[in-house]
């Protein structure tokens, strides 16, 4: 028997083999390089990307979660705002139904809302966030400005603002805005005029978006139909136009 024919053909099956893992071995250390190639500003863009949209996520539903814990626990609200806009949702910080002890504030402050949870016509409204109720006001969302709250004719929202520029910020509100419902969130564009963030008929302390910033707002209630002059302009294929 001649055994060398055997051996040559045991020797090309091993030596196909190797051949097939050599090959997947570049396969890998080729993209391998690739992703360390990639530009470091990019990769760094994304992680920005992605910590502004966690942060600002969580955020909103912690406020939104609050606010909605207030309104389920006291569905009645107080007495005396029967027939006043959207109750039993808190008040504005800036009304001024809240007298002594709670002074009104200047503006309207997320963190400083109150829970109009008395049965009587009390404005002795507790805080949602501070020692007392063990839920605390988060810091501004990193790069943004603190969260203001708004309940007038048009609905209830909250939102925040940034004048900062960098390209991952636009990037992480847009995705962002895809994660709500078509009209529930919107990013307001102020980086040539202010804009108006309510009708006129609501211009309860006149919350603007300022120039030179970008807002994202966030709907708990709404009109239906909207307010025609309601900037809706957070989607970027423009779908939410159609909110009005």
């Amino acid at each position: 028997m001649n055994l060398s024919k055997f051996d040559n053909k045991s020797g090309a099956r091993q030596a196909g083999s190797a051949l097939v893992y050599i090959l997947i071995a570049i396969a890998l250390l080729a993209a391998l390089t690739t992703s360390f190639m990639r530009p470091a500003s990019q990769q760094t863009t994304a992680q920005s990307s992605f910590k502004a949209i966690t942060n600002l996520k969580s955020q909103i539903e912690f406020m939104r979660s609050s606010i909605q814990e207030c309104v389920l626990n006291y569905p009645a609200g107080d007495s005396g705002l029967s027939g006043t806009t959207n109750e039993p949702y808190p008040v504005n910080p800036s009304s001024t139904y809240l007298t002594s002890p709670h002074t009104p504030a200047g503006d309207n402050p997320m963190g400083r809302i109150r829970c109009p949870g008395n049965p009587g016509a009390s404005a002795d409204h507790a805080s949602i966030f501070g020692g007392k109720s063990g839920k605390f006001m988060p810091p501004a969302p990193d790069l943004f400005e603190d969260w203001q709250y708004h309940n007038g004719i048009d609905g209830v929202f909250f939102f925040t603002q940034t004048d900062k520029t960098d390209a991952f910020l636009q990037t992480a509100m847009e995705k962002l805005d895809d994660e709500f419902a078509e009209c529930e969130a919107d990013i307001i564009d102020a980086s040539a005029a202010a804009v108006e963030l309510t009708t006129t008929a609501d211009a309860t302390l006149d919350p603007k978006c300022p120039l030179g910033s970008t807002c994202f707002r966030v709907w708990l209630i709404a009109l239906d139909p909207v307010p025609a002059n309601t900037a809706y302009n957070g989607d970027v294929v423009g779908d939410e136009a159609s909110c009005p």
